[in-house]
């Protein structure tokens, strides 16, 4: 087998100057977020003077919205992979007649418009009581991201040798001893995958938020910033300073978790 080229200078030079044009917007949003008060188009491309007040604004106006959407996708991420485990363990290893269908009908529902599903939750979430509550916006995003961590968790338990499996049910294991005992510990990084990808998300989720809410008493941090765009539009360090605190969760998992993704999604593309 040929081994694979190492890239040339130019190549490199490509990716650099591609990653700066990607990452240049989140170098500006932390630039303007510490900023004096003011229009940041005068900005200078280095904040000369730090200046922290718009973190202490933002954390002031927007400190309840980022806590809501902490518990929002945590509880997604909780009630999604509750969900999909046992869905995508039962497909995987005790595929029915028409697993096909079954398949195809996930693939359906994550092409469905979200604005589709918000107008159909709205009118039931207004007869059960549910508008304006936790539970009911942990709901909403779980339907994004239940099939998606289906079908990511059956392609990595598919991926399990059945003899590993076999060899516990001779031990004396039940189905659910199996499941819990060989096929998770074996399944983590498909797990840890699965799961930030439902926090990211419901984290970034706008539509569910806005429908399904008519009241600022659970109001996620993207309602927030959409709100504060109008109200503050001569604040752009304090709302510079809120989205660089919305990105920060996501953005530490995505570090936390980077190795784990990788091996997750190459598991899952194996199948």
């Amino acid at each position: 087998m040929k081994r694979a080229s190492a890239p040339g200078p130019l190549s490199t030079l490509a990716g650099i100057v591609l990653l700066a044009l990607m990452l240049f917007p989140v170098y500006w949003m932390v630039n303007a977020s510490l900023q004096p008060t003011g229009n940041v188009l005068r900005a200078g491309w280095f904040p000369r003077h730090p200046d922290f007040g718009g973190y202490a604004t933002a954390l002031r106006d927007q400190g309840r919205s980022l806590v809501t959407s902490v518990v929002v996708a945590f509880g997604s991420v909780v009630l999604s992979l509750a969900l999909a485990v046992p869905a995508a363990y039962a497909l995987a290893r005790f595929p029915p007649r028409g697993t096909t269908p079954v398949l195809f009908g996930i693939l359906v529902a994550q092409a469905v418009p979200g604005i589709v599903v918000a107008d159909a939750l709205y009118g039931a979430y207004s007869d059960l009581g549910l508008l304006n509550s936790f539970g009911g916006l942990v709901l909403a995003d779980s339907t994004a991201g239940v099939p998606f961590a289906i079908l990511l968790l059956r392609a990595s338990m598919r991926g399990i040798p059945r003899e590993i499996i076999e060899a516990a049910r001779v031990d004396g294991a039940g189905r659910l001893r199996v499941l819990r005992s060989v096929v998770l510990p074996l399944s983590v990084n498909a797990l840890i995958t699965a799961g930030l990808f439902v926090f990211l998300l419901a984290w970034g989720d706008f539509l569910f938020a806005l429908t399904l809410n008519t009241t600022d008493r659970v109001r996620p941090v993207t309602v927030g910033l959409y709100q504060y765009v109008g109200a503050h539009t001569n604040d752009w360090n304090a709302l510079m300073a809120t989205a660089v605190l919305a990105s920060v969760p996501a953005s530490v998992l995505l570090v936390l978790a980077q190795r784990h993704i990788t091996a997750g999604v190459t598991g899952g593309a194996l199948d």
